[in-house]
């Protein structure tokens, strides 16, 4: 039974995959297919929209005030429609306390409208005092950061209103794409008659009259306008030719079936753990192996339409550790048959596969050009996936730590075998990680010496890098030497992994010093701060009960 329905699931999933990837575009949704240049790259409207909204609104879909959910390739063009109409209606998120108290907000409501916020002195007080931290160049604290969103939201959305934001012709004198401000005057016509149907097309859902028709004429209004454009600038407007394959992998969304498929495993792994079950590991590997294949398959897509390694800023770097936590615990679990690795892999892969699909505010989930920096995929492969992938490794530990403490919690002596397994898992991978991050600091000595002249230099993401490494080298020595015993070892799993969230979130989202600029980010901060010192309390915790056991 269990392997039927393991072929079902493998059938299905192939079945799911080439359903979208025969799938023409759906009748009124060509515009979603509408080249754009955004962000130096070329993309298509459909992404250009859920990311202007995403700054704007904080999501990715808008919900209107009856209640409805609405996609942001029409939400957006209809600021610069009619953007009269949505001075007044809530549309901009803010969150930050003390921005809303400067401006006189409600602080129990998180959207306002562009009048409540843009309208009034004490606003321009605000950009005034961000203007004035910026110019003594101090790294920005939450506060100012949530005034420059704040800037960006008001810039985003003048901008698209006022025709500018939205690049849509390529220009046959220059690489930068004509504005819809810019546009000759038969494209215009052509654009206008995009916006017309538009309308159009949302008075037909309001009123759920001819809505068939009013696709059919949306569709037809934005073919028409590409094929105007394709006569005149041929050969730039076929650089656009991935844009299909970028909606599809937006409807597609891999990650997060991969990360379905791994709680949905993980689920019923933790059932056959806990009862001791003979039987169910083949679907469990099963479903692992497909969310395994769906999040290489999110790879693929990123790097044909990135054109590089997918691993360039926060977001990649943890769903790639994601990847790795799941490469290495299958690996041990095929060696060792413990079950454990498995679930502890799967735990620590969803989580971080969660972070990075929720967080868009953090973890920046667009495609982005390289910086110039970063522009050698030799090195950025070798250096970057080396250093990355360790902390897969390490994060297993961790995971693995987690689970160990758990049992000396509960009783230590009823699970001591259990324990024991764990504790081997969290040494393997230790040594794992460290068999990667060496190499891999090593290699980024050689890089720098090639990029800026000189093989260290103590920049803090080279310090925290060595920090790592040293840490987990002196824990592995000490259970070597039989220094530490197990309880020890499951504590290290735990404490030292603060290390890597230090070098590899810290440097990056707190310091923000140094020559890796490229990897600087904000926010996030008061949810690091509380993941670990809930680790800390609970070490304790595992620990004044093992102290009590033996009073």
């Amino acid at each position: 039974m269990i392997r039927l329905i393991s072929i079902l699931l493998l059938v299905l999933q192939v079945s799911l995959f080439s359903q979208f990837a025969n799938a023409a575009p759906k009748l009124g949704e060509a515009i979603r297919y509408l080249p754009v240049q955004d962000g130096g790259r070329i993309k298509p409207y459909d992404t250009f929209a859920k990311e202007v909204l995403e700054v704007v609104y904080g999501k990715k879909t808008y919900k209107t005030e009856a209640g409805e959910t609405a996609p942001a390739y029409l939400i957006v063009l209809t600021w610069m429609l009619s953007p009269d109409s949505w001075t007044s209606r809530p549309l901009f998120e803010v969150n930050h306390l003390d921005v809303k108290n400067k401006l006189g907000l409600d602080k129990e409501k998180k959207y306002f409208s562009s009048n409540e916020l843009f309208t009034t002195d004490k606003f321009q007080n605000l950009m005034q005092e961000l203007a004035d931290r910026r110019q003594s160049q101090e790294k920005l604290t939450p506060y100012f950061q949530a005034l420059q969103r704040l800037q960006n939201q008001m810039i985003y959305f003048r901008e698209l209103a006022a025709g500018r934001l939205l690049r849509i012709m390529p220009n046959a004198e220059s690489d930068t794409w004509l504005s819809v401000a810019e546009l000759p005057e038969a494209q215009q016509t052509l654009f206008i008659g995009i916006s017309q149907n538009v309308a159009a097309y949302l008075g037909a859902l309001a009123e759920k009259q001819d809505i068939e028709g009013a696709k059919t004429s949306l569709d037809s209004a934005v073919l028409a306008f590409q094929k105007s454009i394709e006569q005149i600038v041929p050969q730039k407007y076929a650089e656009a030719h991935k844009v299909g394959t970028e909606v599809f992998y937006n409807d597609l969304h891999p990650f997060r079936w991969a990360y379905i498929l791994y709680i949905v495993a993980a689920l019923i792994l933790l059932f056959i753990w806990i009862r001791n079950l003979q039987s169910g590991m083949p679907l469990v590997w099963t479903i692992v192996l497909a969310g395994f294949f769906t999040h290489i398959l999110g790879f693929a897509f990123r790097v044909y339409l990135a054109e590089r390694p997918p691993v360039t800023n926060m977001y990649e770097t943890v769903v790639w550790v994601s990847f790795g936590v799941m490469l290495f615990s299958m690996v041990l679990e095929k060696i060792y048959k413990y079950r454990v690795f498995l679930l502890a892999g799967t735990v620590v892969g969803f989580v971080c596969m969660v972070i990075a699909d929720t967080a868009p505010a953090v973890l920046d989930p667009s495609l982005q050009p390289l910086e110039a920096v970063l522009r050698s995929s030799y090195w950025l492969i070798i250096h970057v996936m080396t250093i990355t992938i360790s902390y897969a490794a390490f994060a297993l530990a961790f995971g693995l730590g987690d689970i160990g403490l758990i049992y000396y919690a509960i009783d230590k002596d009823k699970h001591a075998e259990k324990i024991q397994h764990i504790t081997t898992g969290v040494y393997r991978a230790m040594q794992i990680g460290v068999a990667f991050l060496a190499p891999g600091i090593i290699l980024g000595g050689i890089w720098a010496d090639a990029s800026w002249g000189r093989f260290w230099g103590w920049d803090p993401k080279e310090t925290w890098a060595l920090i790592v490494l040293l840490g987990y080298i002196i824990i592995l020595h000490t259970r070597l030497v039989n220094w530490i015993q197990n309880f020890g070892m499951l504590v290290a799993g735990v404490l030292t992994f603060n290390l890597v969230i230090m070098a590899w979130y810290g440097v990056n989202f707190v310091l923000g010093a140094g020559l890796h600029s490229y990897g600087f980010g904000a926010g996030g901060v008061e949810y690091v701060s509380i993941f670990v010192l809930v680790h800390f309390i609970f070490v304790g915790y595992v620990f004044s009960v093992k102290k009590l056991s033996k009073v």
